[in-house]
């Protein structure tokens, strides 16, 4: 007899693997709908995660979640983003508060481990039966409604849990995508990160001092995002290509990078890099060949994972964890509606991560970089860039048909200057195929 057969196994509605914002937000909302939730997170809080920069479209979220004045209380007021310009300032600034739909005025940048604690500890709150240090080892489907999943634990213990329904949010992981051969590398974009925390960095001046500012070099573009106690965090999202070139130590090729932007270098020239501690990650874009079937959906990076330029990671996986949420109720009182819920939900989120990677494959082009330097406001097209930056990808007619308006904008300038976008688009299909090694993070060495 073995040891899951020795014992009973645990039974429960809906099993949520992983504990970041979509799971979260999953085992948060569905335990507030009356279901019996066990979320499972293979780590313990407080654990390091990449992505400090929400949206405001986060933001309504938060309150029918109940934790706006939580993230308040740790984030630090994020009014918009800024870019690089040939005027006077030196950037141009993205206002959020000037967007043309109904997205709010701000948001707020983050420590991820703070916030994702605080989500986690919520949907305990809300009364799922969230687990610290417990890794999902296998999902096993016996029928629609009847999955075994087998669990161990960091203290060496294992079991076996009986759910109606699995939510995957296991991140870049993505546990059930790898499992069932659905994932699939973005054959489009590729990109690779090097970044370190600062203390003593130079915020933007007035209003604009909790700004995202974003930077470009000849091999990708760079950040840095206003954190809590006076801290920055700073980096370089670049070609696999150019990382591939390191040698020596992290941290001076970190230095030497960032040396390449002589104004971002300007503002972290008297900064302390934090503990020496410098990080790198790799393999940013993929996404899944379907995202749910029955008895189980794949919500957040566990689904799909997009270079974070526009820092639409947060949003994209707590508001499809959200929409997912929607469909697993129903799917559970009403089964013979689940698959068409499941496909509708796949276009809604497949839609707005198109809307964002329009910008991000285009983003390090001569093309984009000129619009982004010298914006204009014909036909609101800026305001509706502003709006995508403020992440209202889904539904807003008024701001879709100023993107769409900038996309035509933007065809017309590649023409005038085609041979530049042609070798830009041909370097990126390039890089989209090559392979990268040597991320340090905790995702990197799995």
């Amino acid at each position: 007899m073995t040891e899951h057969t020795a014992q009973v196994a645990q039974e429960c509605d809906v099993v949520v693997i992983g504990g970041g914002p979509a799971g979260s937000t999953a085992a948060a909302m569905l335990a507030r709908k009356g279901y019996k939730v066990i979320a499972l997170e293979k780590d313990r809080h407080p654990r390091f995660h990449i992505g400090e920069s929400l949206l405001p479209m986060n933001l309504p979220l938060f309150e029918r979640l109940g934790v706006m004045e939580k993230v308040r209380a740790i984030g630090v007021f994020k009014p918009g983003a800024d870019f690089e310009a040939d005027n006077e300032r030196g950037y141009n600034t993205y206002a959020f508060a000037r967007a043309i739909g109904n997205s709010p005025p701000h948001a707020y940048q983050v420590w991820r481990q703070d916030f994702d604690k605080m989500l986690y500890d919520h949907a305990r709150e809300c009364g799922a039966d969230a687990r610290e240090g417990h890794e999902v080892k296998q999902v096993t489907q016996l029928g629609p409604r009847e999955s075994q999943i087998d669990v161990n634990t960091d203290a060496g213990e294992r079991y076996r849990i009986h759910a109606r329904y699995v939510v995957d949010a296991s991140g870049r992981d993505a546990f059930l995508s790898s499992k069932k051969k659905l994932k699939r590398k973005n054959d489009e974009h590729q990109s690779a990160a090097i970044f370190g925390h600062f203390r003593g960095a130079e915020l933007r001046p007035g209003e604009d001092a909790g700004n995202i500012s974003i930077y470009r070099f000849e091999h990708g573009w760079m950040w840095m995002i206003p954190l809590p106690s006076g801290m920055m965090s700073v980096g370089a999202v670049c070609r696999p290509e150019y990382l591939k070139q390191r040698k020596g130590r992290t941290v001076e090729f970190l230095l030497d990078t960032l040396r390449k932007n002589p104004e971002l270098w300007k503002r972290i020239d008297q900064a302390e890099l934090i503990d020496n501690e410098v990080r790198v990650t790799g393999n940013y874009s993929y996404d899944s060949s379907c995202m749910g079937g029955p008895g189980w959906v794949l919500i957040g990076d566990a689904f799909a994972f997009l270079d974070p330029v526009f820092s639409s990671g947060v949003y994209l996986a707590m508001s499809g964890a959200e929409q997912a949420v929607a469909v697993v109720d129903e799917s559970l009182c009403e089964p013979r509606r689940e698959a068409g819920l499941l496909r509708r939900l796949e276009r809604r989120q497949r839609r707005g991560m198109r809307r964002f990677a329009f910008f991000i494959y285009r983003f390090n082009g001569p093309v984009m970089s000129q619009m982004f330097r010298s914006p204009r406001n014909t036909w609101q097209i800026e305001q509706g860039v502003i709006s995508m930056l403020a992440g209202d990808v889904f539904d807003s007619f008024k701001v879709w048909s100023r993107i769409q308006a900038f996309r035509l904008v933007y065809a017309v300038c590649a023409l005038r200057d085609w041979r530049r976008w042609w070798n830009e688009r041909r370097y990126r299909l390039g890089q989209a195929r090559a392979q990268f090694t040597g991320g340090n993070t905790p995702l990197d060495r799995v």
